[in-house]
């Protein structure tokens, strides 16, 4: 074998230059499938961190006949006592962080000028806040006792032409069915850098909230963030009662679980075609190195050299390729990787309807992804090898010594 190897290595050296761009094209698809990966991993893993620290939490504790569509408002669908809860779930060793969260629906309106926002009514003073708190740009975080102010994002501030400072009429749903209307005062703005929840998400004091929408000491949610996410499912069935729904960051965000699955299938499909373009380019390198050297074929096989060791010589060289592809692919894919990972890649607004993903997308590469796409390259190069080594062990040694006429 390590015979075959020496041969296989000297006639790749007979035309250097074709080996050379023959395991380039391999590595230039293999760096590409590299990159997308990172991307892909990179996008849901940051769509599902922000989700959990803006949105979801770790896991939520609600009335079991909460509706979250319909934003119910309705006392029988809340959390009543909600900070007494609170201080139980705190309890718990696994647990950060917990706070009581009020949902409205409601309309911002300056001037003539009016769109749809999602109210949340906040204790201003709990640690979940940080994002919020760490993007603020401009003005002050709210205080508990704030009863006319709000917190808004940039993307709205921008859209209504609101400033620190500027008046912002706000209609809010009621527990009762009605719409209760006031005149706020914009404290501050922030950015979490997620335009979906930054152009639509109000924020204000937990207790103004509750007085607004007439839903005194409820909550719609406890929002709870965890030390770890593993454990998760521990704390659900440490929380799990029949008073209350504990409904966990898996089930909370179905759809990006889902789009990821999705993603990930289409993407098999996306590998096997690049791949499969740059398999032919060490197809067409191989069965022209075959018609080259024809006469030399059958010169060994005259020789005695047998079919299957003439078989084995080429897939040799086809493994020569895909190894030198591979190290190719691998160094670019790593630089290219390292620069998004860093300095990720801007999409402002874009985004998918029901998903938090960030303005900007970093890369990330895990090391399960590089061996796989790796084998991947590999396996394909060498089933790409084998219709060429399969073509050369056929010849007649009398045909090969004639140069295939």
């Amino acid at each position: 074998m390590i015979q075959l190897l020496k041969m296989a290595f000297r006639d790749l050296g007979r035309n250097r230059r074709r080996s050379f761009f023959s395991s380039l094209a391999l590595g230039l698809g293999l760096a590409v499938l590299l990159l997308m990966a990172a991307f892909i991993n990179g996008e849901m893993n940051g769509a599902m961190d922000s989700t959990i620290r803006l949105q979801s939490g770790h896991l939520q504790v609600r009335a079991q006949s909460y509706d979250e569509v319909k934003t119910s408002l309705k006392w029988e669908d809340l959390v009543e006592n909600p900070d007494q809860l609170v201080a139980q779930i705190t309890a718990l060793a696994p647990v950060r962080v917990a706070t009581p969260r009020l949902f409205a629906s409601g309309i911002a309106s300056v001037g003539d000028q009016s769109t749809g926002v999602r109210v949340i009514g906040i204790d201003p003073l709990s640690p979940a806040n940080a994002p919020y708190q760490e993007g603020l740009i401009s003005g002050d975080f709210l205080t508990p006792d704030d009863r006319e102010g709000l917190v808004i994002g940039q993307p709205l501030a921008d859209k209504l032409g609101l400033e620190v400072g500027d008046p912002l009429n706000l209609s809010v749903n009621t527990s009762n069915g009605d719409v209760a209307q006031q005149l706020f005062t914009v404290r501050g703005i922030y950015t979490t850098q997620t335009n979906g929840f930054d152009s639509a998400t109000v924020f204000m004091p937990l207790a103004k909230a509750q007085a607004i929408t007439q839903t005194e000491n409820h909550a719609s949610t406890i929002f709870v963030l965890l030390k770890d996410k593993a454990e998760t499912e521990a704390v659900v069935a440490a929380l799990q009662t029949s008073s209350y729904k504990v409904v966990p960051w898996t089930k909370l965000n179905e759809l990006i679980i889902q789009f990821e699955d999705l993603a990930n299938s289409y993407m098999v499909i996306f590998y096997l075609i690049v791949l499969g373009v740059t398999a032919t380019v060490i197809v067409n390198t191989l069965i022209m190195a075959v018609f080259e050297r024809t006469r030399e074929i059958g010169i060994l096989s005259a020789l005695g050299m047998k079919g299957r060791s003439i078989l084995l010589m080429f897939l040799a060289e086809s493994s020569l390729l895909a190894v030198g592809g591979v190290i190719i692919g691998i160094i670019l894919g790593s630089l290219m990787v390292a620069y998004f990972t860093h300095f990720g890649f801007y999409i402002g607004k874009m985004g998918i309807s029901g998903m938090l993903i960030g303005n900007t997308v970093y890369a990330k590469l895990t090391v399960q992804d590089t061996v796989k796409l790796t084998i991947l390259a590999f396996i394909i190069t060498l089933l790409a090898g084998l219709y060429p080594a399969i073509l050369a062990a056929r010849l007649e040694p009398v045909q090969a010594l004639r140069g295939g006429k």
